[in-house]
């Protein structure tokens, strides 16, 4: 945990108003979470635009950069790009609640907030789950889309009189 302090925003001797941070993050970043990625080599800049307010803080973080993804049909490597951006209100209460979507709440003595996991959960977002890479030609995706299984429309079935004569029963009640 000592190094996502590194992502730590100290407010408390911020004066009202807009501030701005900067960070370059790459593998060693994700390496600091405990999870598998679907991706290799980010090479990513955020930016981060701190609105104080006097009993409220708001955040609007941007990630932009590449990503090396792996095509789902050629298997190969190839570079995405990531661009996304969140905002997220942080507002003083009792005790540590992230439980709203875009509201977390953080006790009132606390200092600096970490960014660190609105960060990866911003890059992970930006993650697409069809991963196809540019250089898969307009022919190869008709011939995948030829062989692939078709949704079929459930056929109406001719309806049995039986149960038909114990549905005029339940709607005679």
């Amino acid at each position: 945990m000592d190094k996502l302090r590194n992502y730590d925003i100290s407010f408390s001797g911020l004066k009202t108003g807009k501030h701005e941070f900067r960070f370059e993050i790459d593998k060693e970043f994700f390496q600091l979470f405990d999870t598998e990625q679907e991706f290799t080599n980010p090479k990513i800049a955020v930016y981060v635009l701190l609105d104080k307010h006097t009993t409220f803080l708001e955040f609007e973080i941007k990630v932009s950069g590449t990503v090396e993804l792996v095509c789902d049909i050629t298997n190969e490597n190839f570079d995405h790009p990531i661009e996304n951006e969140i905002k997220v209100l942080v507002k003083f209460g009792e005790e540590y609640d992230d439980s709203e979507e875009d509201v977390i709440t953080i006790p009132t003595s606390d200092h600096a907030f970490n960014i660190s996991q609105l960060i990866y959960e911003n890059v992970a977002l930006s993650i697409p789950m069809k991963k196809i890479s540019p250089n898969v030609s307009e022919e190869d995706l008709a011939i995948l889309d030829k062989f692939s299984p078709k949704d079929h429309e459930e056929e109406e079935h001719e309806s049995d009189p039986r149960w038909d004569a114990l549905k005029n029963l339940k709607n005679k009640n």
